[in-house]
């Protein structure tokens, strides 16, 4: 059983940065799948798929990685923030801009997975998931 969902979400698509991979797969959640539609929508990976395969136990997530035109990362750090020991709250007030508004901050709201700047449109705050610059 895995205790971190979201943990291990971000640190297979480092490692899969990290080694210049097209696309990194893992088990596939319904928390993943809205963590890398808040990705997404703000531009840092280009697509996600899920896979249903003969074999394996249960539905792949594959997140496809974007890189810049001479292979640069656009993502070039990505970390946990809240986790299951330790949760951190924001409200819509105590949101700050992510490396002056380059990164941005993913949150669990009470209207979805949205990113920093989404959440402050619509005026809510909530937990604080990770951030991606």
């Amino acid at each position: 059983m895995m205790t971190d969902p979201i943990a291990d979400l971000l640190t297979r698509i480092r490692n899969g940065i990290h080694v210049e991979r097209p696309y990194v797969d893992m088990p596939k959640s319904n928390m993943k799948v809205r963590v890398v539609q808040a990705l997404e929508r703000e531009g840092f990976v280009w697509d996600h798929e899920i896979i249903e395969e003969a074999g394996s136990p249960g539905p792949v997530l594959r997140v496809n990685l974007k890189y810049g035109p001479n292979g640069e990362h656009v993502i070039q750090h990505i970390e946990r923030i809240s986790k299951p020991g330790c949760r951190v709250y924001v409200g819509v007030d105590g949101m700050k801009e992510v490396r002056q508004g380059l990164g941005i901050s993913v949150l669990s709201t009470s209207n979805g997975v949205l990113s920093n700047r989404e959440a402050h449109k619509q005026g809510v705050g909530g937990e604080l998931l990770c951030q991606v610059w």
